[in-house]
């Protein structure tokens, strides 16, 4: 997307990372998509422990915040163990009050950028297995289902089942 800007987040970015998350909660909620996020789960040390063991991404576009996503290395609880060949998305999230349409798909263009110059094969996420309309959103865009998660314990909130999703970066 023109004008997208994609860099590290750095402390300086938590506090507008917490709201950017709550709002995309509070706009899932107020569409009826119940279960998947839930305001006021993640807090900064959340995003602190991610920054330390993966990558936490923020998006600018004229200035502004207009998304962030979360890359790990490796997700062994939905995942199991895995040999190092894929990376995975979490939280992908976007202003919904400043984003240009198209930019979850640059977001993640860019995720997938980035595991490929990481040397991996495959982007990989976990999407909430009640949330149809999320799991359209990737399988539109190439992802394929390769298994189900019950019971994934969540940050800040109870067990819930995942829809397991692979791309292969070419």
């Amino acid at each position: 997307m023109n004008g997208l800007r994609t860099r590290l987040a750095d402390e300086t970015d938590l506090a507008a990372l917490v709201r950017l998350r709550d709002d995309a909660a509070r706009w899932m909620l107020a569409r009826g998509i119940a279960g998947q996020w839930l305001p006021g789960e993640l807090d900064e040390d959340h995003f602190r422990r991610i920054m330390a063991s993966g990558e936490v991404w923020v998006a600018e576009d004229r200035g502004r915040l207009a998304g962030a996503w979360e890359l790990w290395w490796a997700d062994e609880d939905a995942w199991g163990p895995q040999p190092p060949v894929a990376g995975y998305v979490h939280r992908l999230m976007v202003d919904r009050g400043s984003a240009r349409p198209g930019t979850g798909w640059s977001l993640l263009r860019a995720a997938e950028r980035r595991v490929a110059e990481a040397g991996r094969a495959f982007v990989r996420l976990d999407c909430l297995a009640t949330n149809a309309r999320l799991n359209a959103y990737y399988l539109a865009d190439g992802y394929r289902r390769v298994g189900h998660k019950a019971g994934k314990q969540q940050p800040g909130g109870v067990p819930k089942s995942f829809t397991l999703l692979e791309k292969t970066l070419r």
